[in-house]
């Protein structure tokens, strides 16, 4: 799958911006501030329907504009149009692919992947267990749209019952503890279905990490990372498990009023040589396991969808030191399309780059091909 062309209009900086893009690595230059990264993120809206920096869809409209609108062209087996347009007055964004209305995220989610290395995450090896979540997650929905949905009811299971658990804490009716046991088997039911989807990934995706790995860094490292829902790994057992937990919280629970138990309270453990990354890790492992988990979701995607997905990468380059740079960039050759975004070609010299490599220079939201 590539993404052949996109336009954007009121989009931040770039106010009329058409572009047609380079089945192979597409590198984008320009200082801070200039729109460079802007073409990423409607990239990623593309891709989503949603901010790549997780901004509301108010902040991306130009300033003094009324709307935004992103558009582009993805061919692969067929050739597909995606329309992003936002009314700032009605506070409304609309969908469309082919000219087709769809109404929630997961209706594109997966269908054209994409696979993102920016500066932010840094939050996934060094942050909170959620940041951690959020990348399996993430990585998981693209691949499976079985799992986006069950992850989804399990979110509103959460909301819903998190509500409950607020009444009961104010009213203690016998009622509403008979309600709490009904949603406490839906809890479990969904609940255990995540857990042995990311069991299964888990896994698989070792195997794509420590390939990943080793091409970055050629090193004797051995990264993984290791899951388990309350240090239970059998699958039959999940349930058993889940209900225990439960039971075992319950007056925590109502107490605080708060879901103490799920797969979104879980933990993914990081490691190097069966040592805990987040808190024995190098800042160098640190920055070569961000690269790793990214290139290998790339690959992991392509295998489970059968196409490739698309490579964004942010202003990776200029905190690289020239191994891992060299590295990186020989690796890309591999990837088939990416949109790398740099401050400069001051480090063209490591750049693998080939006569179907496309170069565009990115200044006030205005484009140049170079």
């Amino acid at each position: 799958m590539v993404l052949k062309s996109i336009k954007l209009s009121n989009f931040r900086l770039h106010k009329d911006t058409k572009l047609e893009f380079s089945d192979n690595l597409n590198y984008i230059a320009g200082g801070n501030g200039q729109g460079k990264t802007t073409i990423l993120e409607a990239i990623y809206y593309l891709c989503t329907s949603r901010s790549l920096s997780g901004s509301p869809d108010s902040e991306v409209t130009s300033f003094g504009c009324e709307f935004f609108e992103v558009g582009g062209t993805f061919s692969d087996l067929a050739s597909n149009d995606v329309r992003i347009y936002y009314d700032s007055n009605a506070g409304k964004k609309s969908m469309f692919l082919d000219d087709k209305q769809f109404y929630r995220a997961s209706g594109i989610i997966g269908r054209f992947p994409v696979v993102t290395l920016v500066q932010e995450d840094h939050a996934i090896t060094m942050g909170s267990p959620g940041d951690r979540r959020k990348f399996v997650d993430s990585v998981i929905s693209q691949a499976s749209s079985a799992y986006l949905k069950i992850l989804i009811e399990y979110n509103k299971t959460l909301r819903q019952r998190s509500f409950l658990l607020s009444q009961i804490k104010e009213n203690n009716s016998p009622k509403l503890f008979n309600q709490l046991s009904a949603w406490n088997a839906t809890l479990v039911k969904n609940g255990s279905e995540l857990i042995r989807h990311r069991l299964a990934f888990i896994e698989r995706f070792n195997e794509y990490l420590s390939n990943s790995y080793s091409r970055v860094m050629e090193s004797k490292e051995i990264p993984a990372i290791h899951y388990s829902f309350h240090d239970e790994t059998d699958k039959d057992k999940i349930e058993e498990t889940f209900y225990d937990k439960l039971s075992e919280l319950k007056d925590d629970e109502l107490r605080r009023a708060v879901n103490l138990v799920g797969p979104h309270r879980d933990e993914f453990y990081f490691m190097i040589n069966d040592r805990e990354l987040r808190k024995y890790g190098s800042q160098g492992q640190h920055k070569t396991f961000q690269i790793a988990l990214r290139f290998g979701e790339f690959f992991f995607l392509k295998d489970a969808l059968g196409k490739s997905a698309l490579f964004l990468l942010d202003d990776v380059f200029g905190e690289l030191d020239t191994f891992r740079a060299g590295r990186i960039s020989e690796y890309l050759k591999e990837v088939g399309q990416a949109f790398i975004t740099m401050t400069d070609f001051s480090k063209s010299e490591l750049l693998k780059r080939t006569g179907e490599d496309l170069l565009m220079n990115v200044s006030g939201g205005n484009v140049s091909y170079a």
